[in-house]
């Protein structure tokens, strides 16, 4: 082992971060290396259980004596580790609040518009494209099929701007795989292209229920950026603002690590007989479970430009790109 080597070594013993793998590394001899890192790996494990021994034992005396036992350890993980972004939302942010007010979606926020989406393919949809579309048209009632034949998306925003639509979606496919969406709000934008991924069309779905064509809840979650709030209120005007309670049908958006995942389901509540004491029969509870209806897929935002689809001049508020991946602990959305 080099004198670099041993000093690294020596800088992660004092740190006390330094892994069995680490410590083991600069060992150039396989068997050697072998035996060591078994032995490492022993004793972390001893110290492991012994700790852990201990916090259970202390924690049992506490409970015994009525106090309050040992703090107990969260484990690290991406999400709480995150790198603060200067850009997250805080509560009742008045900034916020201005912006909203004046941004492309506060017509449909103030109830002056409803949705009207038109759902649309690239120019030689498969047979696959057309199962996906109709799932699409049950948990968007609001939306309806236009057939591209060729149409260029420019000419088809116009189209659909002067019949009233307030959104076009547009999906793409290469060899056969659903991989892209580009979302147009209308008149003014703004336009977002993600990565679509892990599709899995209701058909598919183990169980799976079949969606009335009701107006579903709506559940956006994690989306705690500016960027991310924007994103939000574009996929919220896509859906009605008074849906429909009865068919208890309800659409998520969940963002995780900047990925979307999309999931429809519908509230089933069932009545089970559950037995109380000195009760006979048993008295009905009612308890309440989910039944997925599908489609179920996975976005990922590539770009979000201002204004509607301009692939040469376009400006745009957001590009994803490879380097911006470098720390796994930072978040966008």
């Amino acid at each position: 082992m080099s004198a670099q080597e041993q000093n690294r070594k020596r800088k992660r013993e004092e740190k006390g971060k330094a892994t069995v793998g680490q410590l083991t590394s600069g060992i150039k001899n396989k068997q050697v290396r072998s035996d060591q890192y078994g032995k490492l790996r022993h004793k972390a494990k001893k110290e492991k259980t012994a700790k852990r021994k201990k916090r259970q034992e202390e924690q049992l005396k506490a409970d015994q004596l009525g106090v309050e036992g040992p703090k107990r350890q969260v484990p690290k993980t991406i999400e709480n580790t995150r790198v603060k972004d200067v850009t997250i939302i805080a509560p009742d942010d008045d900034e916020v609040d201005a912006d909203d007010a004046q941004d492309e979606f506060a017509e449909y926020f103030s109830r002056q518009s409803s949705p009207n989406v038109l759902l649309t393919t690239c120019y030689k949809p498969s047979k696959l494209m057309f199962h996906f579309l109709a799932d699409m048209l049950e948990v968007l009632p609001c939306a309806q099929f236009f057939k591209r034949q060729g149409t260029p998306i420019k000419k088809m925003v116009k189209y659909a701007a002067g019949r009233g639509f307030t959104d076009i979606a547009v999906f793409n496919e290469d060899k056969k795989h659903v991989n892209g969406l580009l979302l147009i709000h209308l008149p003014a934008g703004p336009t977002a292209h993600f990565k679509l991924s892990s599709l899995k069309l209701s058909k598919d779905i183990k169980g799976h229920g079949r969606a009335a064509r009701a107006k579903p809840e709506l559940v956006l979650n994690n989306f705690d950026t500016r960027l991310g709030h924007r994103l939000g209120r574009m996929f919220a005007s896509l859906f009605h603002q008074d849906p429909s309670f009865r068919s208890r049908q309800v659409a998520t958006l969940h963002n995780q690590r900047d990925f979307i995942f999309f999931r429809h389901h519908r509230y089933i509540f069932e009545e089970k007989k559950l037995p109380k004491k000195g009760q006979q029969p048993p008295a009905p509870a009612v308890g309440a479970r989910l039944q997925e209806l599908g489609p179920r897929f996975t976005l990922k935002l590539r770009s979000l430009q201002l204004g509607t689809f301009d692939s040469k001049e376009g400006e745009f508020e957001y590009v994803h790109k490879s380097k911006m991946n470098v720390n796994r602990r930072r978040f966008y959305l």
